[in-house]
């Protein structure tokens, strides 16, 4: 069986792609730098990061962009012997503007080097490419507007503006011909998220509907000719959990369609798994794939109705491999362990180095947590919704404003972190900053205050989540028992719902290893371990 998600935390958006026996799915970044994330399958069941495309400046610069902006939704094919990758940098989240921009890279395989970006154009964001079978390729992606009323779209949500088709030339590498508005999206609003496909003669458009929350879907149409009329699908909504409370996987919308070489078809989508009591998803949004049929030139879900299955029927009768229990990283290689994804910089070098001191990760210490440009923050996905995370760190401040740590992280708004300073009065402490959502001013709490003055020497920091509770802990470097420092912090925060609530922002929940020095001499700290631990 596949037991979904199949991608268990940040990774929403899911592109699939098959080529021969492999099946490749990319998902969105947003402001996390190397940029879009492809995992590779052979059996749909397991699956396994291979690469992140988007790795140098020529490619992706995004210092300055918002949270929440960056990577969104990029859409993955193979054709004419080589890879297409179609995605948006998004530059702006707040207010009636988006500054969507759109490009496409290219490689011969997906772990060759890909392609300096062309660039497509700016009308909206989540581009998809279509093949089609008489060798024209077709661009779609949704329409924004920035007015308060709608063109081609849906008067309820007059933003989104419909789907916008153009005809795309690889030999000039641009846009050409007639620009048609082929999609205003069902009543439902919102329509976003376009990709085509065509089998039996028909059209098939499937778009995101209802917004990244609990009203979310995946809206179906076909027409008889690529630019359309669109007809609805019966039922409107192929996936959606948006009626059903009660099911495990909410929020489900966004995917694309696929088929095996024996014809089964499946469909992926991006998912939510909330905690009670506030129904927060602190896994932020994840990939999921659904098992599907075909009757009357439509598509259905296998196991009948829109609801998404947790577990559904694999094309082979592939064993699933459980992800260790435990990984313990260790930073003895030039590069850094592929879980691990730093913010916006395309210049890592400014904010982290593994060889300056051997055997460590060394972070630099650049501007203040949550900076939009030079922020040096590493770290990796919450992907359980109970683990410890566990680090050691050599610092040695010379200023209250020189200070490293352990955080969960989700933006500048959403943070705890255990961290390392100097107080003038106390000498070196561990104390805890905490940004629990407070949007626009970004305000931190002190939960601990001044903190606790702490032995020389190396120190190892600790975070242990279960649910929606964070404690963090201290010990000295060969101590033995673990001492508890603060109160119990809301993680539940560290999430899509938090703070601003549902649609302020739509990333995922981090943890990893932080450093900032505002006095401008980007003071070092050195953290020689990692460990990630699922519990329970």
């Amino acid at each position: 069986m596949i037991r979904n998600p199949i991608l268990p935390g940040f990774n929403p958006d899911p592109s699939i792609c098959r080529v021969g026996e492999d099946y490749y799915i990319a998902t969105s970044t947003f402001e996390w730098y190397p940029g879009v994330q492809i995992h590779h399958s052979r059996d749909l069941v397991n699956w396994r990061l291979v690469r992140r495309p988007l790795e140098r400046k020529a490619q992706l610069d995004m210092r300055g962009n918002p949270d929440s902006c960056g990577i969104w939704a990029p859409c993955l094919s193979h054709a004419d012997g080589q890879f297409w990758l179609v995605y948006t940098d998004v530059k702006r989240y707040d207010g009636n503007f988006k500054d969507a921009h759109n490009y496409i890279v290219t490689a011969p395989s997906i772990a060759a080097d890909w392609s300096d970006p062309v660039y497509v154009n700016s009308s909206g964001f989540d581009p998809s490419l279509f093949h089609d079978d008489d060798g024209r390729k077709w661009f779609v992606n949704m329409q924004w507007n920035h007015r308060t009323e709608s063109y081609g779209g849906s008067p309820k949500s007059p933003a989104f503006d419909g789907i916008l088709l153009q005809e795309w030339d690889p030999a000039t590498k641009r846009l050409v011909g007639p620009i048609r508005n082929i999609f205003a999206g069902s009543p439902l609003g919102l329509v976003e998220g376009p990709h085509l496909f065509k089998r039996n003669g028909w059209y098939y458009l499937t778009t995101a509907e209802g917004g990244t929350g609990y009203d979310h879907a995946v809206t179906m149409a076909r027409s008889r000719s690529i630019a359309g009329p669109y007809e609805m699908h019966p039922a409107m909504h192929l996936i959606t959990s948006k009626d059903h409370p009660e099911a495990v996987l909410q929020r489900a919308g966004h995917g694309q369609y696929v088929e095996t070489p024996e014809g089964e078809a499946y469909h992926t989508h991006l998912c939510g798994r909330p905690l009670a009591p506030q129904r927060r998803c602190t896994l932020g949004r994840e990939t999921a794939l659904q098992k599907c049929v075909w009757r009357d030139d439509w598509l259905y879900l296998a196991d009948g109705g829109t609801v998404p299955s947790v577990e559904v029927p694999a094309p082979t009768d592939a064993a699933r491999q459980d992800p260790p229990e435990r990984i313990d990283y260790r930073f003895d290689q030039p590069v850094l362990p592929e879980d691990f994804q730093w913010l916006r910089m395309p210049e890592p070098e400014r904010i982290f180095s593994l060889t300056e001191q051997p055997g460590v990760l060394r972070l630099h210490g650049r501007e203040s947590i949550g900076s939009w440009f030079e922020q040096a923050l590493v770290a990796r996905r919450q992907e359980d919704h109970r683990f410890r995370a566990e680090t050691v760190l050599a610092f040695q401040p010379d200023t209250y404003q020189q200070v490293a740590g352990l955080t969960h992280y989700y933006n500048r708004h959403k943070f705890h972190a255990l961290v390392v300073t100097l107080h003038e009065r106390l000498g070196r402490v561990v104390t805890i900053f905490s940004c629990p959502g407070d949007f626009p001013h970004g305000r931190m709490s002190f939960p601990v205050e001044s903190g606790e003055a702490v032995p020389d020497g190396a120190l190892e920091l600790a975070a242990e989540v279960r649910d929606n509770d964070l404690q963090f802990f201290w010990r000295a470097k060969g101590e033995e028992a673990w001492r508890p420092i603060g109160p119990v912090l809301d993680a539940g925060v560290i999430s899509d719902e938090g703070g601003r609530g549902e649609h302020g922002s739509f990333t995922g929940a981090f943890i990893g290893m932080l450093a900032f020095d505002t006095s401008g001499r980007a003071k070092p700290a050195d953290f020689s371990r990692f460990v990630y631990q699922r519990l329970d």
